[in-house]
């Protein structure tokens, strides 16, 4: 039986010592590979923290110690370390494991982390509630140094420091967020890495000291002459000028240092970091020499790696498109937040690298300069995951929207993802973007339309505008344009208007009903702001009945904006229902699955109509015949 097998908590940890400890760390990942490559997840940097989060169980008790993740996307090998390794198979599945902290799933995730920069701030909250209960545990903020180009972590930083709580910041760096760092907070780190055998060297001094006869005595006076040095010629780090004491750079993979660490900052009582170099990607060839590949990964074959497939997804067609803009229209420029591959990037990056600006983890920043750009007669278009774009709504508002920009957001991950589960949903971003006065949503259905209504947004529009559009492939509509709405199939019966790629769900349930007799007439919304109510109050007028189907959250959803403008216009369907995700935040699973537990996939919009239909007559020819009689379950005219 392995090492691994026989751990079933923390506790099991902490009697391991030596070359158990070393057996143990290659156990784990051994595992995380053959696991991972079966459900999918984020690998890389898991790969990287397993020694870190061997010695943070050996130093710190989770069970009441509180452990905050920033992100969370290293936190399976603390899942694995703390009783919940017989569930990996169902990892980033409905009612499965989490891909990140969940305190409902374990005692030992103190908070839940999915987008960055967070940790500092909430270690410090916890921190400070312990001490005003008069508590007894420590509070360990685990940060990596892509976070650190977020603008929240420093915010965090300088009040922890200031405040004087104990706590202990451990700063993994390894030079990447999922692609390489940019900006000077990694040309700092850089510097500061070149420095790890000085950090030895003062160790082995210290350990010296301790056992030669008046060693103490030296040690003192030495270490007394070296603050009075470096404070008169050297500069401190950033964190000590922050009041954070700082001790580092730390080999992140060597156990024995690591533990004696953490056991020094736990003994500051004082607002410390730890800062620990690491590789992501550790121990597996594949991802150490592509760490950004393994960042987040689909299931593969472990003895193979993973084979990047060459199938379109909206996300490489707005790349391709926007090196197309670019060749004819000079005032383009790109902007991401570390996320140049994810979102299609890469080739303008290569073919226009000084029109093209990662700002690193700081969505809020990107925003504001997009204005900035946007004000002296650039075209910037922000390229961003709906999930992150929420980071950025103050600006939106008062940066973008107040002045009337002209600058474009690539809303990439819109409606609902795969795998990540409620910290990364695209389902926020049609509420708070149609609350924004001014700012024009479209909605490409097709790999076409995308391409159409983003010249239409560069060429076109005077303001600022939001393209919104799924992770992954296009379905079985293809069409291209960039109306604001158009009828797209003919019918008597129902209305049924929708957007995005949601279109192929309606197409598939109207066709499904039409074998059972009932006429759906299809409207689908190139743009959700402003809405076109004239097209869809002239379909209702004919059908008398509407349904509207989007992924997104409910309140503020297009569904409500239409069924507002509808009555304002004096048009009262005879029955309505929005089907919608409803007020939740989505578990992890697959879109198939989301959708279905959502009630928006395909069988679910035809129970829908059939309900807000009338009551069955008879059937003739194999088709129902239907009388007059409507009831909604959702919403009924009165």
């Amino acid at each position: 039986m392995s090492i691994l097998d026989n751990i079933n908590s923390p506790e099991d940890i902490k009697a391991l010592h030596g070359q158990s400890i070393d057996k143990l760390c290659e156990q784990l990942r051994e595992f995380l590979i053959k696991s991972v490559s079966k459900t999918g997840g984020h690998l890389a940097a898991n790969l990287g923290v397993v020694e870190l989060t061997v010695a943070i169980h050996k130093v710190f008790d989770t069970s009441k110690d509180r452990l905050v993740f920033d992100v969370g996307h290293q936190s399976y090998v603390h899942k694995l370390l703390t009783g919940r390794k017989s569930r990996f198979d169902t990892l980033r599945k409905i009612d499965g494991l989490s891909g990140f902290p969940k305190p409902s799933e374990s005692i030992h995730d103190a908070f839940v982390a999915g987008h960055a920069s967070t940790s500092i701030s909430a270690a410090l909250g916890i921190a400070r509630a312990r001490t005003l209960s008069k508590g007894n545990y420590s509070v360990i903020a685990l940060i990596g140094d892509g976070a650190l180009t977020g603008g929240l972590a420093y915010e965090g930083m300088s009040d922890a420091g200031e405040s004087g709580e104990p706590m202990v910041i451990i700063l993994n760096d390894n030079g990447m967020s999922i692609t390489k760092n940019v900006g000077g907070v990694a040309r700092y780190l850089s510097r500061q890495r070149m420095r790890p055998s000085y950090s030895e060297f003062k160790e082995k001094y210290r350990r010296l000291m301790d056992i030669l006869p008046g060693g103490g005595v030296i040690y003192r006076f030495t270490h007394n002459v070296k603050i009075a040095v470096k404070e008169a010629i050297l500069r401190c780090s950033m964190f000590e000028d922050m009041g954070l004491q700082y001790s580092g750079p730390i080999n992140g993979h060597d156990v024995t240092r690591m533990i004696e660490a953490l056991e020094w900052a736990k003994r500051q009582n004082a607002p410390t970091v730890v800062h620990v170099l690491t590789q992501k990607g550790r121990g597996y060839e594949h991802s150490e020499i592509a760490p950004a590949e393994y960042h987040g990964v689909q299931p593969f074959d472990h003895k193979v790696g993973v084979v990047n497939g060459n199938g379109k997804s909206f996300s490489s067609v707005f790349g391709e498109c926007m090196v197309d803009i670019a060749s004819y229209e000079p005032r383009i420029c790109a902007i991401t937040a570390s996320m140049a591959p994810g979102t299609g990037l890469e080739k303008f990056a290569a073919r226009y690298p000084k029109r093209f600006f990662d700002v690193g983890i700081a969505e809020g920043h990107a925003v504001t300069m997009a204005a900035g750009m946007a004000s002296r007669g650039a075209i910037p278009v922000f390229a961003v995951y709906s999930t992150f774009l929420q980071r950025s709504y103050d600006m939106l508002i008062h940066d973008i929207a107040i002045s009337g920009e002209h600058a474009i957001f690539a809303v990439d991950r819109a409606g609902i993802v795969p795998g990540d589960g409620e910290t990364h949903q695209g389902v926020f971003d049609v509420p708070f973007l149609r609350s924004i006065p001014g700012m024009m949503i479209l909605c490409p259905s097709s790999f076409a339309e995308l391409k159409d209504m983003l010249n239409y947004a560069v060429t076109k529009v005077k303001g600022p505008v939001a393209v919104r559009f799924p992770r992954g492939g296009e379905g079985l509509y293809k069409e291209g344009g960039a109306e604001a709405a158009k009828c797209i199939r003919e019918g008597s019966d129902f209305t049924l208007v929708t957007y995005g790629i949601s279109i192929n769900t309606a197409v598939e349930a109207a066709s499904k009903l039409e074998s059972e007799g009932v006429s759906i007439e299809i409207i689908k919304l190139g743009c959700i702001n402003p809405i076109d109510i004239q097209s869809i109050k002239a379909s209702v007028a004919k059908t008398g009945r509407l349904l509207v189907l989007e992924e997104s959250a409910e309140n503020g959803a297009a569904g409500e904006g239409i069924i507002t403008a509808l009555a304002k216009e004096g048009c009262c369907p005879k029955t309505f229902e929005l089907l919608n995700i409803g007020e939740q935040f989505l578990p992890c699973g697959e879109v198939a699955e989301l959708r279905k537990y959502c009630g928006i996939d395909t069988n679910n919009v035809c129970a829908a109509i059939k309900r807000n239909m009338v009551v069955p007559l008879k059937v003739e020819n194999g088709k129902v015949k239907i009388r007059d009689k409507s009831k909604s379950l959702r919403g009924t005219a009165v």
